[in-house]
């Protein structure tokens, strides 16, 4: 996968086969989010969603960092207005929530530093893999910023109470062995074997049941909120014993070759 462009954009989308790659291209600025970049990434993951023949999303940057987090001037702006308008952190809330419930399994593929709310965008996916000298860090308190609630929340249960309150409170930045070691990062690999790593990941993702991946995602975040809804989540599962995903798993188990879902 290339690193680099000719010219700073909005996010970019490519299609290859199962797989959607998104990659945040504003690499002199390191990959920052700009208004517009929110709405063009829900369209993205609108269209993602809606192409059956996608199985897994993964989601990069260019250049030396994965991003910079959202724009600050941005952030700025509405907090001098004399007006009451949509926050910044609003908009950006609604792009992470929506990439957290993408029904495609997604990983992201951290190129280099992650900053600010880029944090909680990775931190959405399902799976991160860094290179050995990526680093994090979240500014919120440094700022005065008291972070949208969801996004804490995601850190809180994915990477527990302690850890969330030393990321948050402390402001403090951390390296890709730390990240690794708190379960931030899925895999930590040296920058020559990130793509290998990252596509290794996507094929397997790519050659499970669709159906059934989607509904235990959705189970596995609605667990994670305290949020289940159990009859549904019961009705998935017996609707899977009847349907086309269990009937090619069973006949490909028996015949040893892999399944053609």
């Amino acid at each position: 996968m290339s690193d680099t462009a000719d010219a700073a954009t909005g996010p970019l989308l490519e299609v290859t086969g199962a797989r959607a790659t998104i990659r945040l291209n504003r690499p002199k600025h390191l990959n920052r989010l700009q208004a517009e970049d929110l709405d063009e990434l829900v369209r993205l993951f609108d269209r993602i969603e809606a192409d059956p023949a996608i199985r897994v999303l993964v989601l990069t940057g260019t250049g030396r960092a994965f991003s910079a987090g959202y724009d600050l001037n941005s952030v700025a702006e509405r907090a001098v207005s004399a007006s009451e308008q949509q926050s910044a952190g609003s908009a950006f809330e609604a792009v992470v929530n929506r990439l957290e419930d993408l029904g495609v399994p997604t990983i992201c593929r951290l190129n280099g530093g992650v900053y600010g709310g880029s944090t909680d965008l990775a931190l959405a996916c399902d799976f991160r893999i860094g290179v050995d000298t990526a680093e994090m860090f979240m500014p919120a308190a440094r700022l005065g910023l008291h972070y949208y609630p969801s996004g804490i929340k995601r850190y809180v249960t994915r990477l527990g109470v302690d850890n969330a309150k030393k990321l948050f409170l402390t402001a403090q930045k951390i390296s890709a062995p730390e990240m690794l070691r708190i379960g931030y990062l899925t895999a930590m690999v040296p920058i020559e074997f990130l793509d290998e790593e990252v596509d290794k990941l996507a094929a397997i993702l790519a050659g499970n049941a669709p159906q059934a991946m989607r509904g235990m995602k959705r189970a596995i975040n609605e667990f994670a909120r305290g949020e289940l809804d159990e009859a549904a989540a019961d009705r998935r599962h017996r609707d899977s014993m009847r349907g086309d995903e269990i009937k090619e798993g069973i006949k490909a188990f028996a015949e040893k070759r892999a399944p053609r879902f």
